[in-house]
């Protein structure tokens, strides 16, 4: 015999067959790339793909010498990069759509105290992503350019390919945003019961290490970026940490109340 579902379980008579799922799947994904698709649009009448680029440009024009500027060194480069940051803005613009959509997907399948967890976390880490990201642009961008200059020889005219700068500023984007996503990985691990809120105090000193490490892999080898990198790392670990015991209270399943004997 089955096991019959239990009268309080909140799931019991939402389970739906499998090709539904994969319709509602297609259809949330055609969703985002519309979304996509719609700000990318509207990027590309204004400002336009080249005023995004002239704005990612800037923190590195403001540091070249005084007559330099950045070079193509492919054909359809002036064509191609600024569409490719057109269409990286216009997913930016979307990304709260684009998570709303996952959410929407997978909140059905949640418990009440499990939707407490995923919905701050949805909204947390998209935050903490384009904070990662704004924190790179204007704090980092300007201190890197700045020390990478300071040790520049006067023989050499910096002229940087407009490919290799795109390449560069992805990197650096990807990486602080990444690395600002430290909180909620902290928070998930806690709360999937994989490590102890103690478990994670004892770690704080390895942390730092692996902190540093990571930000001396992924950065480019000058000590300012690396800094930049792993001080808010450690700063976030704490906060996780931090976090990670309000939300284990928050989203812990209701107990189960005792059955009481038939009369």
């Amino acid at each position: 015999m089955p096991d019959t579902p239990k009268p309080d379980d909140e799931l019991a008579g939402t389970e739906q067959p499998f090709v539904s799922h994969l319709i509602e799947l297609r259809d949330r994904l055609v969703r985002a790339f519309i979304a996509i698709g719609l700000a990318f649009g509207v990027l590309a009448v204004f400002p336009g793909p080249a005023a995004l680029y002239d704005l990612l440009a800037a923190p590195l024009v403001a540091h070249l010498p005084a007559g330099s500027t950045l070079i193509a060194t492919n054909v359809i480069s002036p064509f191609l990069v600024p569409l490719k940051i057109t269409l990286l803005a216009g997913f930016f613009v979307a990304l709260p759509y684009v998570l709303y959509q996952v959410w929407a997907f997978v909140a059905p399948g949640l418990y009440s105290h499990e939707k407490k967890l995923v919905l701050p976390l949805v909204i947390s880490s998209t935050l903490l992503f384009f904070v990662g990201v704004a924190f790179c642009y204007f704090f980092v961008f300007g201190k890197v350019f700045t020390f990478i200059q300071s040790f520049a020889p006067k023989s050499i005219t910096a002229a940087p390919d407009i490919e290799a700068y795109l390449s560069f500023v992805m990197s650096m984007f990807i990486a602080f945003g990444a690395a600002f996503e430290v909180p909620v990985v902290v928070v998930v691990l806690a709360r999937m019961g994989l490590v102890t809120v103690a478990k994670l105090r004892e770690f704080r000193g390895y942390f730092i290490v692996v902190a540093f490490i990571i930000a001396a892999v992924i950065t480019p080898p000058d000590v300012v970026s690396q800094l930049a990198l792993a001080i808010p790392m450690c700063l976030l670990y704490e906060v996780g940490v931090f976090a990670a015991g309000y939300f284990i209270r928050y989203s812990k399943a209701p107990e189960e109340e005792p059955q009481r004997p038939a009369p």
